[in-house]
Formats: structure tokens, C-alpha cells, sequence
């Protein structure tokens, strides 16, 4: 009988150990400190996902409330509210939180002291801080914004940073574009390397003029008869 007893719970501690390596999804997901959460983190939640300190996952679909760290190693579609929303994959839906990051594509709304997304962005970031490190097609308003690749749409703040091409219209303080502008900059200082369109500010750079330059000082560094021009400046 004994004997029977043992092998039974063998065959059970076998069975529980498979389920539990294997990936799985379950519809709730209730975490204290990984790995003390309700499922282990080598599966995926669909559904309501609830964590107090530090939470793991594959895949998070739905809504992920948290007091503290909610981590996805690869995608999150839908809410994320909590103190740390981390995306090691693409995020399509709604982060809210003191750092928001998405390690690949961002497609939706990112609210949060930091905003940090590794690729390509779509949508709106709104934050002290908004860092992204390529593509962003969207809005931008914060403190300091900072796009690594071309930029589409509107960027608002006290530094605004375009390390490729802008289109569309900045607002700020400082800004900078280090490649071309299409649209207007409005600020205190405004530069950028190819101008196609208007810059309203106390002083204006560019190194290549097509519109106009408004200001106290105006540059065109293409201009050899007259590279400064007080209050007004254009170039065709």
C-alpha cells in the first residue's frame, strides 16, 4: 500500500512539474514577488493581472494593475497602470506609470514620468521625461523629448532633440534638429541643419535656409553675402 502511495505521488509531482515548465495562459495572475505569484513566469495571462512588488510573464493581454514592478518579456496589448510597466517586446494599448518602457515597436499611449521605447513609436508620450530611440509618428509632450530617428508630427517642451529628419511643428526652449526640418520651430533657441519652412525664436540657425527666420539673431550658414540677420530673414 505504501509502496502504491509513493508511486502515485511520483506520477502526480511528475505531472505538476510538466504543467508547470510548459507555457500556459490563465486569466488572472496574482503576484507578490516573483516567483511568489499565483502562476509561474513561464507562461502568458489573458486577462486581469494584479501585482503588489514584482511581477513576470511571457505574453500580458488585458489589464495589468500594480503597486510596484509589472515585467512582460515579449508583447503587451491593452492597460498597464503601476509604478514600473516594462515590455521587453512591442506594447499596443495604454502604459501609465512612473517609467514606462517598450523594448521594440510602441503603438498607442504612454503616460509616465519616463517614457522609453527602444524602436519605433505611434501614438502620443506623455511625460517629464520621453525617450525614444528611432521612428516616432505621434505626439510628444514633456520636459526634455528625444527622438533618435526621423520624426512626424508634434513635439512640445522645454528640450526638444530630433537626431534625424522633423516634419510637422516644435515647441520649446531649445530645439534641435540635427538633420532636416519641414514645418516650424517656435522657441527660444531653434536649430537645425536643413530649414524647409519657418523658425520663430530669439535666435535661428540653420546651415541651409528655404523659408523664413524670425528672431533677434537669424543664421544661415548657406548665405556668403549675409550669413546674420537681425529680426528677419528668408531664403528661397
Amino acid at each position: 500500500m505504501n509502496k502504491r502511495i509513493l508511486g502515485l505521488f511520483l506520477v502526480i509531482l511528475c505531472c505538476t512539474s510538466g504543467i508547470a515548465s510548459a507555457e500556459w495562459t490563465t486569466p488572472l495572475q496574482v503576484a507578490v514577488f516573483n516567483p511568489i505569484q499565483l502562476f509561474p513566469a513561464k507562461g502568458s495571462v489573458f486577462g486581469l493581472r494584479l501585482n503588489l512588488m514584482y511581477s513576470d510573464n511571457i505574453y500580458s493581454t488585458g489589464l495589468s494593475l500594480s503597486t510596484g514592478w509589472t515585467r512582460t518579456e515579449e508583447d503587451m496589448k491593452g492597460i498597464q497602470l503601476g509604478l514600473v510597466n516594462w515590455a521587453d517586446g512591442s506594447t499596443y494599448g495604454i502604459q501609465g506609470g512612473f517609467l514606462n518602457y517598450a523594448g521594440r515597436r510602441f503603438v498607442g499611449l504612454g503616460l509616465g514620468m519616463v517614457n522609453v521605447i527602444m524602436t519605433e513609436t505611434t501614438g502620443i508620450q506623455l511625460g517629464l521625461t520621453n525617450w525614444n530611440h528611432e521612428l516616432l509618428h505621434g505626439i510628444q509632450l514633456s520636459a526634455v523629448n528625444h527622438v533618435g530617428g526621423d520624426f512626424v508630427g508634434l513635439q512640445m517642451g522645454l528640450i526638444n532633440m530630433v537626431k534625424s529628419n522633423f516634419s510637422g511643428f516644435q515647441s520649446g526652449i531649445i530645439n534641435h534638429v540635427r538633420a532636416g526640418t519641414t514645418g516650424f520651430q517656435v522657441g527660444f533657441f531653434n536649430f537645425s541643419r536643413r530649414m524647409t519652412g519657418l523658425q520663430f525664436g530669439l535666435i535661428n540657425a540653420t546651415d541651409s535656409l528655404g523659408g523664413f527666420q524670425i528672431g533677434l539673431v537669424n543664421i544661415n550658414g548657406e548665405s556668403e553675402s549675409m550669413p546674420y540677420m537681425p529680426f528677419i530673414n528668408w531664403a528661397f
